[in-house]
């Protein structure tokens, strides 16, 4: 009876794990919760709001903790929101529909030709799938709001030595997708900003970063980059190296300020000086 006591304890410590991986971490910050279902697979979409709500970050891969830790440092002397995706803490989505087992990647749901490519790159689809996980994408995007915002802020890390900024220049996988890119080559490769607008890309070349200009021609991929580009929407993303937080936090404290000067009347204020 002990046993099964305990092991009752630990599924629901498991599932309540799942369902708040990052829980608020400094007095005053306030959360609330909403979820998407994927077949078997329930997606909480946690918004972290603190003080003076002047920018907004969204978090849509639940492994890239370093993006999240990253935003909490800032909004905790900045104030703003976050938005985190939570599903398990993996990458992908992978749930059960009607007895079929289905995989795909979280920023390939924004657009419709974009999920149909996301599921077949792992296996198979299904139209009433893809139904799903365009409501999936609409609904994150509802609770961002970037037609409000005027703008999407996104958070995501990768793994060392793989993807990074020189991924974008000509002869690598993805020169098709960039228009110009702009390298400091005293950072590390992996850490980087990609932007869906020239002015920002400008004044970011200017802060000497690593930054890319994503193409107008860029295939359709289903991200979130895409449908900004597609709906007119400016589009940030701060990329790290998996646990390179003080740089995470850099990087954002600078595309931060930039977007506060190019687009004043989204209401960003510039960071607080260190």
């Amino acid at each position: 009876m002990l046993l099964r006591s305990l092991a009752l304890l630990f599924l629901c410590c498991f599932a309540l794990n799942l369902k708040a991986q990052h829980p608020p971490v400094f007095e005053g910050m306030t959360s609330d919760s909403a979820y998407v279902t994927l077949g078997d697979l329930d997606v909480g979409l946690i918004n972290y709001k603190y003080s003076d709500q002047n920018i907004h970050f969204l978090a849509i891969h639940d492994d890239e903790d370093t993006g999240v830790k990253a935003a909490f440092r800032y909004i905790n002397d900045n104030g703003g929101t976050l938005l985190d995706c939570q599903y398990g803490g993996v990458r992908n989505y992978k749930f059960i529909y009607e007895d079929e087992e289905y995989q795909t990647d979280p920023n390939s749901i924004y657009t419709k030709k974009g999920i149909k490519a996301g599921l077949q790159k792992y296996g198979i689809w299904d139209d009433n799938v893809i139904l799903e996980l365009e409501k999936a994408g609409k609904a994150i995007l509802n609770t961002y709001n970037p037609k409000k915002a005027g703008y999407i802020f996104t958070l995501h890390n990768n793994a060392d030595g793989g993807f990074g900024v020189s991924s974008y220049l000509k002869g690598y996988e993805l020169e098709g997708t960039a228009d110009s890119v702009h390298i400091n080559f005293e950072m590390d490769n992996d850490d980087m900003l990609l932007v869906t607008e020239l002015a920002v890309f400008n004044l970011l070349k200017k802060e000497n970063v690593n930054v890319v200009l994503q193409s107008k021609d860029a295939v359709d991929d289903g991200s979130l980059s895409i449908y900004a580009m597609q709906n007119n929407i400016p589009y940030i993303n701060a990329e790290v190296q998996h646990g390179h937080i003080d740089e995470h936090l850099r990087l954002i404290k600078i595309g931060a300020r930039v977007l506060a000067q190019v687009y004043p009347a989204t209401g960003i204020k510039e960071p607080i000086p260190e």
